[in-house]
């Protein structure tokens, strides 16, 4: 019988991880958890709310009074907080400039392990983020640190934004992927930065296919192991 397992998809900002998780558990038919879409909820209701971004407090009575749901769509998964449908709201700049202080507050990323925790706990799951194999899912069986080089993660933003209409300077775009990757790399509570039992996975060169299919081949490697 084949064991179905908890896959951690970890790495920076614009690595490709959502758009890999994504296909890798429609591959073996697992359940995706978009923890990075959980993150920029809250802080869309927070911003909604007007509460300073800073105040752990205010934000983190949010994350426990707001109820994140995920749905099927077409292309993309869809996100509410409560009835609001925030799909398109969560990947706005402001947004996307914002969500890493909203990460780093500890009780508020407390809440979402919990429910992160709970989503993961019969396995057959793939989840993607800054902490999953550190944190979130310390004792999955597969554990991946996807990596990019900025310009390359820059440049995918910047083709990902002008498909949605939004026009944002390249230059700009790296500079923001440099000081998310700072923030993420060096916050006080569970900081980005690859497990110990982690497989490196450089994207630089790959496109989606090549690296779904390098994880693919690492997730039927350990099935193997664990017959």
């Amino acid at each position: 019988m084949t064991k179905v397992l908890q896959v951690a998809i970890d790495g920076p900002a614009s690595a490709g991880k959502s758009t890999v998780a994504k296909l890798v558990a429609k591959k073996f038919g697992y359940v995706y958890c978009d923890t990075g879409a959980m993150y920029r909820a809250i802080t869309v209701a927070a911003i909604q709310a007007k509460v300073d971004l800073n105040n752990g407090l205010a934000v983190t009575q949010i994350a426990k009074d707001t109820k994140i749901k995920f749905t099927p769509g077409n292309p993309v998964q869809r996100v509410f907080i409560g009835d609001q449908e925030v799909t398109e709201a969560i990947r706005q700049p402001e947004v996307t400039n914002n969500v890493s202080t909203v990460a780093a507050i500890a009780d508020v990323r407390q809440e979402l392990v919990k429910h992160q925790q709970s989503i993961a706990a019969q396995g057959g799951i793939v989840m993607d983020g800054r902490d999953i194999g550190t944190t979130v899912l310390p004792t999955a069986e597969v554990k991946i640190f996807m990596i990019a080089s900025a310009h390359e993660r820059a440049v995918r933003r910047y083709q990902e934004n002008i498909a949605k209409g939004i026009k944002t300077p390249l230059d700009k775009l790296q500079a923001e992927i440099e000081l998310r990757d700072k923030k993420d790399s060096t916050r006080a509570v569970s900081p980005l930065k690859q497990a110990s039992d982690a497989i490196l996975l450089d994207t630089t060169k790959l496109d989606i296919d090549e690296v779904v299919e390098a994880i693919s081949e690492i997730i039927i490697k350990k099935q193997d192991e664990l017959r």
